[in-house]
């Protein structure tokens, strides 16, 4: 039986690479001047980036459509001396900002896109703003701010101390279902990158190494024919009928999957009135597992299913892949040195104030949430698995990566709630994502002056991957699905 990708580096090579870094050591005592620089630097800037996060929070714009917020990040690394190439990729939100020539080439990731059919005041209570559609729930109004300022503060230190290499930051659209990343590692613009380093919001600081669920999506349109649902029923052949029907296979279907699997629909359409047949009814689905390639028999099952529903109600059915992401591939020399910074930096604490609306938000949350003192907690460093899914996934099997999570909501807060909203468009959230940023920024240092860290990655990405392993899209040849959220 073959080893899986994510599987823990073998324990010589952890006791090579540790070796490695004691012979460095001496080589490392510029470091700590250079993480004193970005971090002295984002304290004195804290309060522009989050400006710069709480405007993009205002604007909530979805996947694709992150006009404003993309234009408002490139202007801040442009003015900051980057060369920014924007619509990268035929995505007109896509974008790389660039600084410095030369080895070695660090990456930073950036997300800004909103989720759809939420959104919340800045307020401990839940109340939505009358008129808006969508809300950061997932923090991303946080991630690229962040990252735009450890990148802005890590070129700052690279000028001034005249260390050589190239420093770049990728704006990455629509990683709420849209896959933005997937495009861009397939057109290769990763190619020659040593390393990336990335983040995420959440309610507890964790640097550990740790992988996602693959997932691949598509929706499911079926065709029927249109009749007076009393007065000719036979006449008429029920598109919703289809999805239904399909729904109920999937359903059982689910007995018979990976225990790890996940496998979740939305209807999109199903049709106008009661008294009209439907010829026409979608239905999202996501199929999730930690392996892309039982991901990819997982959903060829589910086409199946749905062309069986199609047969049985005599209506005909099409479907679009919408995304399709590898699982995380976790590294875990760039995760040991994420977390030494992540400790460097320390956790989140509040002030009187903050601790006020903290304590409303916790009101709210199951009773055995974690306490609001663990905000100021670093998790231990553990291989971990994440029921979730990220395009991230798709940059990690081509470069090494990490990233971090940082206490920008409340303890015990879920992603994609209204308490995630709310707490983000605070000090709260922003708070947070200053230790984040310091903590990208200390790391993106030593990649900078230890070659032998980036040495190591590197060696331990091959390790994972493998000799034989070549990257392939799920999505296959399609285009962005830039209306996707239209």
């Amino acid at each position: 039986m073959s080893t899986p990708r994510h599987c823990l580096l073998p324990s010589l090579l952890v006791l090579l690479v540790m070796h490695a870094f004691s012979l460095a050591a001496g080589a490392r005592a510029p470091v700590q001047d250079g993480k004193d620089h970005v971090a002295r630097y984002l304290d004195a800037n804290a309060a522009t980036f989050a400006r710069t996060a709480q405007r993009i929070w205002d604007l909530a714009e979805v996947g694709y459509q992150e006009e404003e917020s993309s234009a408002l990040l490139q202007a801040q690394l442009k003015e900051a001396g980057f060369r920014v190439q924007a619509g990268v990729v035929g995505m007109s939100t896509a974008f790389v900002a660039e600084w410095g020539s030369g080895s070695p080439v660090i990456g930073v990731l950036a997300e800004f896109d909103a989720l759809p059919g939420i959104n919340q005041d800045r307020v401990p209570e839940r109340q939505p703003i009358e008129g808006k559609n969508a809300g950061h729930a997932c923090g991303h109004h946080l991630f690229g701010a962040g990252s735009t300022a450890a990148a802005i503060a890590v070129k700052d230190w690279l000028e001034r101390s005249q260390t050589t290499g190239t420093l770049r930051l990728y704006g990455t659209p629509a990683e709420e279902g849209g896959g933005g990343k997937v495009y861009m590692v397939r057109a290769g613009l990763f190619e020659d990158v040593d390393a990336v380093l990335h983040w995420h919001p959440g309610d507890e600081n964790d640097a550990s190494p740790e992988t996602s669920l693959a997932n691949k999506s598509a929706k499911f349109r079926f065709h029927g024919v249109s009749a007076h649902a009393a007065g000719a029923p036979e006449r008429g052949r029920s598109a919703l009928d289809g999805v239904e029907a399909m729904n109920m296979m999937v359903n059982l279907m689910r007995e018979h999957v990976p225990q790890e699997t996940r496998i979740h629909y939305v209807i999109t359409h199903g049709g106008f009135a009661p008294n009209v047949i439907p010829d026409f009814a979608e239905v999202f689905y996501y199929v999730r597992n930690p392996e892309s390639e039982m991901v990819k028999q997982l959903f060829e099952r589910v086409v199946a299913a749905a062309e069986g529903a199609a047969l049985g109600t005599g209506t005909r059915v099409e479907y679009e892949v919408i995304h399709g992401i590898y699982s995380l591939l976790p590294n875990e020399v760039l995760a040991l040195a994420m977390d030494a910074n992540l400790r460097r930096v320390g956790g989140v604490s509040y002030t009187a104030d903050e601790a006020r609306f903290a304590e409303a938000i916790h009101g709210t949350l199951p009773a055995d949430s974690p306490p609001l003192a663990s905000a100021s907690e670093i998790q231990t460093f553990e291989q971990k698995l994440g029921a979730w899914s990220t395009d991230v996934g798709d940059v990690s099997s081509v470069v090494p990566t990490a990233g971090l999570g940082t206490a920008t909501w409340v303890p015990g807060t879920a992603a994609h709630s209204w308490q995630a909203v709310a707490a983000g468009g605070t000090s709260i959230g922003t708070n947070g994502m200053v230790v984040a940023a310091k903590t990208l920024a200390m790391t993106a240092v030593d990649l900078f002056t230890d070659p032998a860290l980036v040495t190591a990655a590197q060696d331990e990405y091959r390790e994972r991957t493998g000799p034989d392993f070549v990257y392939e899209s799920l999505v296959g040849d399609r285009a962005p699905p830039l209306d996707y959220r239209r």
